[in-house]
This record gives C-alpha cells, sequence and structure tokens, in this order.
C-alpha cells in the first residue's frame, strides 16, 4: 500500500523549507491557517506571516500590494472563498497587475466531503484558467505538490495552485521529473489515454490495471500544469491511441476536460468522453462514498474508456 498524504499537507511543510531558502517569501492567510496548513510556515516565520481574517477580497488585495513592493506571496483559503469569493480581486488586483502572488487554495472538489455542497468547488480551474497570464497547477500527490509549488514560487507572476483535503496516495519517487507546464506520461498504453488531473490520477492507475485485465492497454497522462497546458503530449497521445477521456475532480465544464477538448479539436480530433462533476452540486458525505454517487471513481473512468473504444 502507498503511503498516503493530502497535497495540502505536502504545501504547508514544502512553505517552512522555501520560507529558510528565500527570506523574501511571505504567507497570508484567511483564518483557516490550520487546515490550510499554513500554520507551520506562521509557526517558525511569525514575521512573514499574515492572518487576514475572514475577509478574502481582503486577503487578495493586500497580498497584491505586498507582491507589488517586492515581495513573493502565498495566499490561502478554502478554493471555494479564493476562486469564488475573491474572483474579481484575483482578476483585477493581481491578474491585471501580472502581481507576483501565488494563490494556493486547499479544500478543493468533492473528496472536501462532510463539508458538503457549499464548500465543495467543481468551478475554481474553469474560473481561473479564464483569468489573462494566470498559471492554473493542480498536483496529483504529495511528490508533485512539493516539487512544483517550489517551481511556482520560482516563477514570476500570477498563479493558481489547487490543494486537497483528503490524504491521497503518493505514487511519484522523490526523484520523478515534475516540471511546470509539462504533462507525465504516469503509464505507457496504445488503445486509449487517460488523461487526469489531481486525485483523479491515482484513480486513472486503478482503471488501467482493471481495463488491462480485460485486454485493454491504457496510456495515463498527468496533466498537473492546467494551464498552459502540454499540448505535444496531448496531440502525440491522440494521434497514437485514437482516442482520449479525461479525469477530474471538478466540472466537465469549463476545467481540463475543456482545455483537453480546446487542443484535440484544433490538431488532432479523435472521440473523446470525460469523466468529472456533471453539472451538479455535491452534497456532505464521505469523500469516497460521494466519489462513487458523482461519477468520479476508477470504474468511471473504465466505463467511459469503454463508451470510446
Amino acid at each position: 500500500m502507498a503511503d498516503k498524504m493530502a497535497t495540502r499537507e505536502a504545501y504547508g511543510k514544502t512553505l517552512v523549507e522555501l520560507g529558510a531558502k528565500n527570506p523574501n517569501l511571505v504567507v497570508m492567510d484567511a483564518d483557516l491557517s490550520k487546515s490550510t496548513k499554513t500554520a507551520d510556515f506562521g509557526k517558525v516565520y511569525p514575521e512573514r506571516f499574515f492572518n487576514m481574517g475572514i475577509a478574502e477580497q481582503n486577503l487578495y488585495g493586500a497580498a497584491a500590494g505586498l507582491a507589488l513592493s517586492g515581495k513573493v506571496v502565498c495566499a490561502s483559503t478554502f478554493a471555494m472563498f479564493a476562486a469564488g469569493r475573491a474572483f474579481e480581486i484575483i482578476r483585477n488586483s493581481i491578474g491585471y497587475t501580472k502581481a507576483n502572488v501565488k494563490i494556493c487554495a486547499t479544500h478543493a472538489g468533492i473528496t472536501v466531503g462532510e463539508d458538503g455542497a457549499s464548500h465543495q468547488t467543481f468551478e475554481d480551474i474553469a474560473l481561473m484558467r479564464t483569468i489573462p497570464g494566470m498559471t492554473v497547477i493542480n498536483p496529483s500527490d504529495g511528490v508533485s505538490a512539493k516539487k512544483l509549488l517550489e517551481q511556482a514560487v520560482e516563477m514570476n507572476g500570477p498563479c493558481y495552485v489547487r490543494l486537497g483535503r483528503a490524504a491521497v496516495p503518493v505514487f511519484y519517487g522523490e526523484d520523478a521529473d515534475i516540471q511546470l507546464g509539462r504533462g507525465n506520461v504516469v503509464k505507457d498504453g496504445k488503445d486509449v489515454t487517460i488523461v487526469a488531473t489531481g486525485v483523479m490520477v491515482n484513480e486513472a492507475a486503478i482503471a488501467a490495471e482493471t481495463l488491462a485485465a480485460e485486454g485493454i492497454d491504457a496510456r495515463i497522462i498527468d496533466i498537473h500544469t492546467i494551464k498552459p497546458i502540454d499540448e505535444e503530449i496531448i496531440i502525440k497521445a491522440a494521434q497514437e491511441t485514437g482516442a482520449i477521456v479525461t479525469a477530474e475532480e471538478h466540472s466537465v465544464i469549463g476545467g481540463l476536460g475543456s482545455a483537453v477538448a480546446e487542443v484535440v479539436v484544433k490538431h488532432a480530433p479523435v472521440k473523446m468522453a470525460m469523466v468529472g462533476q456533471k453539472d451538479t452540486y455535491g452534497e456532505s458525505g464521505k469523500p469516497d462514498e460521494l466519489k462513487k454517487k458523482y461519477g468520479m471513481t476508477a470504474d468511471d473512468i473504465a466505463a467511459a474508456v469503454k463508451s470510446v473504444l
């Protein structure tokens, strides 16, 4: 059994490491630092940590100000409140000014579980990728979260990093080559390609095992950078395998599925299916049960694969 770690845990630990290397790094939060794990940074570097209270618009406005004054800022709250409540501030104060703010949003998607429909964000990737110049990152495990956050802090400009509440299997090794803007072939295959992001990469790996037992050889690609998306890896997969299934813990409208379809329809049209939240709200419940109810499991991916073959 693989070790498990929530991507928000990896975020908290990585912030402390980055704080030691980069005295210019400032971390901010909206009164959720124990949940977002920014509290770890706050304990070690209290003079560089600001809790702005339950005032998300103020959080991102102040983050923009600090960034435009020369700081590198990681500003956190739950994804619903970052992408949802503070969208206009992020668009105009961070996006428009190209401020060096990393919007590190935790508790995204259906696996927020018991927090219920009001907190289960399915719209954040869609919203953030429409902002000009915004880099959008969705790590699949603890290792990729650490590596991608390090690169996000290193790059100059606005960035949205999507992080989860629930512990997920760590399947990348510490020496894995994970580069911002470049997809990873997790498993090669010739019959179909499963393009997944975030927690759905692990579900895709389980689905591939099920399909292999039935003689279907599935390629799996981890698209951790939704924007800018790795067009080359997607076009190659479409041409070589002839069918694509996308899998995301997000609405099938405007997220990974839409981003991949935009590439495929222009360069290599093939049959596609999308696994994700199907234009509905969620509800309170256990993460695994909710994934099953709303069609975001390995079995759903396997069924989608069969539908395109």
